[in-house]
């Protein structure tokens, strides 16, 4: 739930209101509407836009803010529009995949592009010094990767497949989803038939979506063998609907083919010559075409060059340190999942295996390390690099910004810093970072520890949108050397 004190707080009407009405002035990270009571408590409202006068329903209330759900709207914002779902919206049994359908398309993006501002600015004072024009690509059909829950219900005789309803448990009777691809979309109906003919309806709580370029995976979760005629039902879907079927019998590293053979699961990063094979646990980017254009942008603005050496952080399958490859002298992969790191060595040699005459990767090295935990002896230890690009999950790269930070504190002669590790003389700061960020607050942290402790300055900062019409906020910033 939201806090008022981490938002920036709407004015106090300037006109008296009717009772009970509410003037809607901003949004906040979770897609809800943010108004002011007459008493000055702060109110968030569900469905509420920007602009508009409405009336709410509360149904949560702490001292210095309150939980409502849109009732009426009095004044409409022009950026409302109808959602593109039928499953969208407040009503009961809705579905919670998307928080943002009512909100014109580029409204989202420059909401987004607010919270990124707010964040590095209230979080950490930090102000990028060019805002980055978004990242955006379509609005629909866009979600290469899902977990679609999957629940048999014997009272209504039917199979749920889908996404959970709003501020529920429940999954959604989903019979149309317009982010999944068009195919996929077109499958729901079909896998819900598939698996309430299945003897194992009542054992099969997960479907995960994976689409690479060419294929369409499918990992069904089941709690207990399956039994052949089971298996052949899959075959005939796999058949008639062009997929390729994975069977999950318990945690991640069970998972397997239902058939061996196949194409093989693969996106492309045509602007690099690169071909990247995954299996469909793996984490790749959930929205293709932006990732593309993600790669692309990070690999100008990281500007690599042919006599540079580049450490790629939470390199994961190697999406960006495979196209480094293509521009710098030297590139090293740091990971923290073995199997990641073992993944990346396979797609490099595959990669240049495939490479042309002349056209070789650079000499690139993978290792797997616990990037939580990093210290100013580690990182002097992985050697000097003149760029950084870091791609953290949610939580950031916090260890790894702090390390830096302590070697500058040192170097500077601060009283608190710690103590420089041997060898420290001859290694030198990146003089760029490129930090890809999928948590604006994490990367606020981080940026502040960049630029008023590690000597950097934010040179650029900007919104990916990753994720339409959803509250998730994906963005990038660039961090340079102080003169």
């Amino acid at each position: 739930m939201s806090d008022p004190t981490a938002t920036h707080l709407p004015p106090e009407p300037q006109h008296p209101l009717p009772p009970g009405w509410l003037e809607v002035t901003s949004m906040d990270m979770d897609a809800q509407g943010v108004a002011r009571k007459s008493d000055g408590k702060v109110v968030f409202i569900d469905g509420a836009l920007p602009t508009e006068l409405v009336s709410a329903n509360t149904h949560r209330k702490k001292n210095n803010w309150e939980q409502a759900s849109l009732t009426e709207i009095h004044r409409e914002s022009s950026l409302r529009v109808r959602p593109g779902c039928p499953h969208f919206g407040l009503h009961a049994g809705a579905c919670g995949g998307c928080k943002m359908q009512h909100l014109d398309a580029g409204a989202q993006v420059a909401m987004k592009q607010r919270v990124l501002e707010d964040n590095l600015w209230h979080l950490a004072k930090v102000k990028a010094e060019t805002i980055l024009r978004p990242i955006e690509g379509p609005a629909w059909g866009y979600r290469y990767r899902a977990r679609l829950s999957v629940r048999y219900v014997p009272k209504k005789g039917t199979v749920l497949v889908g996404f959970h309803e709003r501020k529920s448990r429940y999954i959604a009777d989903m019979q149309t989803c317009k982010i999944l691809p068009p195919h996929v979309d077109a499958m729901l109906m079909p896998l819900r038939a598939l698996i309430a003919g299945m003897q194992a309806r009542d054992t099969c709580p997960q479907i995960e979506l994976a689409c690479g370029d060419a294929v369409t995976a499918l990992v069904l979760r089941h709690l207990e063998p399956l039994s052949d005629a089971d298996k052949d039902r899959l075959r005939a879907f796999a058949a008639e609907h062009g997929v390729q079927w994975w069977l999950q019998p318990k945690g991640p590293d069970t998972v397997h083919l239902l058939d061996e053979g196949g194409e093989q699961l693969a996106y492309g990063l045509p602007d690099f010559g690169i071909t990247m094979p995954f299996k469909p646990t793996d984490f790749t980017q959930v929205n293709p075409h932006i990732n593309r254009v993600l790669v692309t942008r990070a690999l100008r603005l990281l500007d690599a060059r042919e006599d540079e050496r580049v450490i790629d952080w939470f390199c994961g399958l190697g999406n960006f340190t495979l196209p480094i490859a293509t521009r710098s002298r030297e590139v090293l992969g740091v990971e923290g999942s073995e199997a990641l790191v073992a993944r990346s060595r396979e797609n490099y040699q595959k990669n240049q295996a495939q490479r042309q005459a002349g056209k070789a990767l650079a000499a690139t090295n993978f290792v797997a390390r616990n990037l939580f935990e990093m210290t100013p002896e580690v990182l002097i230890a992985d050697g000097a690099a003149d760029k950084w690009l870091v791609d953290p999950p949610r939580e950031g790269a916090f260890a790894l910004s702090k390390a830096l930070a302590d070697i500058h504190q040192a170097r500077l002669g601060a009283a608190e810093a710690p103590p420089l590790p041997a060898g420290h003389e001859r290694w030198q700061p990146p003089r760029r970072i490129v930090y890809v960020s999928c948590n604006p607050a994490t990367l606020a942290r981080d940026a502040g520890l960049l630029v008023h402790q590690a000597g950097y300055r934010c040179a650029a900062a900007g919104v990916v949108n990753m994720f339409p019409h959803t509250a998730h906020v994906e963005s990038m910033a660039v961090f340079e050397r102080a003169a």
